[in-house]
């Protein structure tokens, strides 16, 4: 069991969303990460449950977003409309944020969804962060995203690890899929974590966990695998998001899936990497999803499982 502060709650999430991370102390209330656009009501009743639950019953003073991937900013529109918050972003993402620009926020690339919203200030690596009564520093995290931050407390021994480390493994290398470096970045981010006092990671998906060092070994390995043939890499983001986009509608058509593959960047890139035919790829890699249980194919439908 994992003991954390009494002024920081985790609400652990499904893979749809981000995990949140609510702070609350005698000055200020914050939320680390808003989850999905479709699930930003339950979101939102997560954080007004655990503020009325305070004595003076409480209101959201803070958003703070690790990075802007659809499924870690998605209930900050929400958010922002019932509480008067502050919106803190990462630095490099200013400019795509305040003329939203959908592609440079890779909403587009992914197929994936977030209503506009907006933000009061930005957070880059070497700043300090009050949250919770605790100082929290933030470090750069590239690699799964080049502007993803991470979260550590010295004083707790906690990191808040976004996707950069996942109990078994970390988040998609997206920028490899365009020909930029990814795995590089990724591997010196392991390689950063390695060198820290951490007795627990909240990681952006999937329970907390206090096995440090075996999820660095994990990872490590798995860095290592994708370096050796990207090929891999563009294999398992293909995947990701066609699973992501059904968890998300249920059921798709294949006839707009296949139109999803060829219209959003990210997809399109990976399928490109691995064949030249890629409506035959999308069926084969439809199959295999549906051979391992992660879905089903009734006609020309995908359905999740």
């Amino acid at each position: 069991m994992i003991t954390l502060p009494a002024s920081m709650r985790v609400f652990e999430r499904g893979w749809l969303s981000s995990n949140n991370v609510l702070f609350i102390d005698e000055t200020r209330t914050a939320l680390v990460d808003s989850g999905y656009a479709s699930h930003a009501p339950q979101t939102l009743a997560l954080v007004q449950r655990a503020l009325a639950s305070e004595r003076n019953e409480r209101t959201l003073d803070l958003i703070v977003n690790t990075h802007l991937h659809s499924d870690h900013c998605g209930g900050n529109a929400l958010l922002q409309s019932n509480f008067v918050c502050e919106t803190l972003i990462p630095q490099t993402e200013a400019d795509a944020v305040r003329e939203w620009d959908e592609d440079k926020l890779t909403f587009r690339a992914t197929g994936q969804t977030c209503e506009r919203f907006g933000f009061t200030g930005t957070i880059a690596p070497g700043a300090t962060l009050q949250l919770g009564g605790l100082d929290w520093s933030l470090l750069g995290a590239p690699g799964h995203d080049p502007h993803s931050l991470m979260l550590y407390c010295a004083e707790e021994r906690l990191l808040i690890s976004a996707d950069a480390l996942w109990e078994n493994g970390f988040g998609v290398i997206f920028p490899e899929l365009e020909g930029e470096s990814g795995f590089a970045e990724q591997r010196a981010v392991l390689d950063l974590i390695a060198t820290l006092d951490v007795r627990a990671v909240i990681p952006g998906h999937g329970a907390p966990f206090t096995e440090v060092s075996k999820a660095l070994d994990i990872a490590f390995s798995r860095i290592d695998y994708l370096r050796a043939d990207p090929v891999r890499n563009a294999k398992n983001a293909l995947k990701v998001l066609i699973v992501f986009k059904l968890m998300e509608l249920r059921s798709m058509p294949l006839s707009e899936l296949l139109s999803l593959v060829d219209n959003a960047g990210a997809m399109r890139a990976a399928a490109n990497l691995l064949s030249d035919d890629r409506p035959g790829l999308v069926r084969k890699y439809l199959a295999e999803l549906a051979a391992s249980g992660v879905l089903r194919m009734e006609g020309e439908t995908a359905k999740i499982s």
